[in-house]
């Protein structure tokens, strides 16, 4: 859906929330619950959708047919698609995630080519005049991130920005592969970013891999480098790191880091950790996805990996905690506990009043495993209360 104070700004939710391993799962949430969200906040106007592609769906749209049969569904329903979600590689639903979801990384070729198989599908479906974007794994798992690996990683980032160029050039389309950082991996933060770009990405020996590619100079080979790889910013992430949205957004803009996306979301919090608030934090322990999970007490901040170590390793305190769980943002209070809905509404009033980006993308993909009490309606009426709750905040100023 376009929205904000210009045609260029574009809102949808992420499809990851919907099982698509296959493309018989793809078909059925497209028809099934994406239609029916269409239907409730965007029944007469084109409906954005936030494309998640398994591998095996990705390479499945490789065979002969495929892609026209899609684009053929997508017109049938009004839907459109300007970015993709290749965070997940693999199974994503119904099954033990945790670090598996950073797997395969940056160091390898089937990431490599999972994501140009995504380039070539994002191509096919891009509506002409849009950018497109293509979220991913930040580099690696943190405990992997070594010198030698993050200088591996910007070599296969570089191959990628020379290819997107060269499908830039033949086709027209312009598509932004977005790192996309995240607790407990080699990019944290707005921080770790700037310093990835600055030390590693924009160096020697990428920007030659980048000029070898394209015959380009070393500047425009630069040019190349910053125009398709760009960073998507998850307004979870950001707050569980305890960043502020305003100097996060300034960061990386002041560094010439294109803000390729925002995914709106919001962590879960608890104010103080006392005895009650940690019993809650409970019940949001589950086993599948991974709950990186942060402690502040004054200027000393505990990083955990996942909720069940912070909760085993700490003791009741008045420290505030934030956990990577990423809950309903319509939902400012959460039966004794809060979210961190205050970053995300800064992001969104930043965004108003200067647009660092044209992809805004609504992504609770939990809603399968929430505490009960917050699965009493069908997902379809959950998200589409998402989105209209950020129609109502991204209303063009007066």
């Amino acid at each position: 859906m376009r929205v904000g104070s210009s045609d260029s700004e574009h809102l949808c939710y992420c499809s990851n929330i919907h099982p698509g391993e296959s493309l018989a799962e793809l078909y059925a949430a497209l028809r099934g619950p994406v239609s029916e969200v269409k239907a409730r906040v965007s029944q007469s106007a084109p409906f954005g959708i936030g494309l998640r592609l398994a591998q095996p769906a990705a390479l499945a749209l490789h065979e002969p047919g495929a892609l026209d049969e899609l684009k053929d569904v997508l017109a049938q329903l009004g839907l459109y698609v300007f970015t993709i979600n290749g965070f997940p590689y693999g199974r994503f639903h119904g099954t033990k995630v945790k670090e598996e979801v950073y797997r395969p990384d940056w160091t390898t070729d089937e990431r490599a080519r999972y994501t140009l198989q995504l380039m070539e599908v994002l191509c096919a479906l891009l509506p002409q005049g849009l950018p497109g974007s293509i979220s991913t794994v930040p580099g690696c798992f943190g405990p992997l991130a070594t010198t030698p690996v993050r200088q591996e990683i910007a070599a296969r980032l570089a191959q990628q920005a020379a290819q997107a160029w060269m499908v830039a050039q033949q086709t027209g389309k312009r598509v932004v592969l977005a790192l996309e950082p995240e607790p407990n991996c080699m990019l944290e933060t707005s921080t770790d970013v700037v310093q990835f770009y600055q030390d590693v990405l924009l160096r020697d020996q990428p920007l030659r891999t980048v000029a070898a590619l394209t015959g380009l100079s070393r500047a425009q080979s630069e040019q190349v480098v910053r125009e398709h790889v760009g960073v998507c910013i998850d307004a979870c992430h950001v707050a569980v790191e305890f960043e502020d949205p305003g100097a996060c957004v300034a960061q990386l803009t002041g560094a010439g880091i294109h803000i390729a996306k925002l995914q709106i979301s919001c962590g879960l919090r608890a104010a103080r950790g006392d005895k009650d608030s940690l019993e809650r934090l409970k019940r949001f322990d589950d086993e599948v996805y991974l709950h990186q999970t942060r402690v502040r007490h004054g200027a000393e901040l505990r990083r955990y990996l996942d909720l069940p170590e912070a909760l085993s390793r700490e003791r009741p305190s008045d420290a505030e905690w934030r956990v990577h769980y990423h809950v309903p943002i319509f939902l400012a209070e959460l039966d004794g506990l809060s979210s961190t809905q205050p970053s995300l509404l800064e992001f969104l009033r930043v965004q108003q009043v200067s647009p660092f980006t044209e992809h805004l993308e609504v992504e609770t993909y939990t809603w399968d495993v929430l505490p009960e009490q917050y699965r009493a309606e069908p997902v379809h009426e959950a998200i589409a209360r998402e989105l209209d709750w950020v129609l109502q905040r991204t209303n063009p100023l007066p």
